[in-house]
């Protein structure tokens, strides 16, 4: 049985949401569900990943000079993705009880940064899109160390240079902000670096774009 996230912890995220736009947290998935998550990614070869694109629809392409990773969406048919998404449908179904956002579904994919590889500073929505409303990443580094680099920025909404939030990518950190508002990049890592990025979005969108 998938752990439930707690109404506290809930109210915890969405405070943050309404007062800052975004919240780290150091655990909010229990840790036997990390691993499988873990394992799963490791025993996944090579050729099962694909170079992850930029743009939208037929805008799609690829352009290693922005971002080099490697992605596997989840599927809830499959375990261990299937209790992950779980959590993510309580999440979602926490921060429309208390904000009234809309979220409808949510899509989500394994991206694996191999080393040298990095994601340029970009954001995950235009402003007013609502394809994406609000973006989540999760951690699976064990023993993560800081010459590793491979850091998460997140930037200020005003003055897109200014650094508000550096963030490790250890395992079990949990990041979520505000699709549309936040400029963000993934620095050039020196380990092989696995996460999963999601998306929660409104019921006029599109999976994928």
């Amino acid at each position: 049985m998938v752990s439930q996230l707690s109404e506290a912890m809930l109210d915890v995220i969405a405070d943050a949401l309404v007062d800052k736009g975004y919240i780290f947290l150091p655990d909010l998935v229990p840790s036997n569900i990390s691993q499988v998550l873990l394992e799963k990614i490791q025993s996944t070869q090579a050729h099962e990943l694909k170079a992850a694109s930029i743009g939208r629809g037929a805008e799609q392409q690829l352009n290693p000079d922005i971002r080099r990773d490697r992605i596997q969406w989840l599927e809830e048919h499959n375990e261990p993705d299937a209790q992950y998404l779980e959590l993510m449908t309580q999440l979602k179904n926490g921060l429309n009880r208390r904000l009234f956002m809309g979220l409808f579904d949510y899509e989500s994919h394994y991206a694996v940064y191999q080393p040298g590889a990095f994601y340029k500073k970009h954001v995950d929505a235009l402003k007013g899109s609502q394809n994406r409303i609000l973006t989540t990443v999760f951690f699976l580094n064990p023993d993560w160390k800081a010459a590793d680099c491979g850091e998460l920025i997140i930037y200020d909404e005003a003055d897109i240079d200014i650094e508000i939030e550096r963030i490790a990518p250890k395992m079990g950190h949990f990041v979520i902000f505000l699709s549309e508002r936040f400029p963000h990049e993934v620095t050039k890592t020196l380990a092989q670096r696995n996460s999963i990025a999601g998306w929660f979005r409104v019921s006029n969108s599109v999976h994928g774009f």
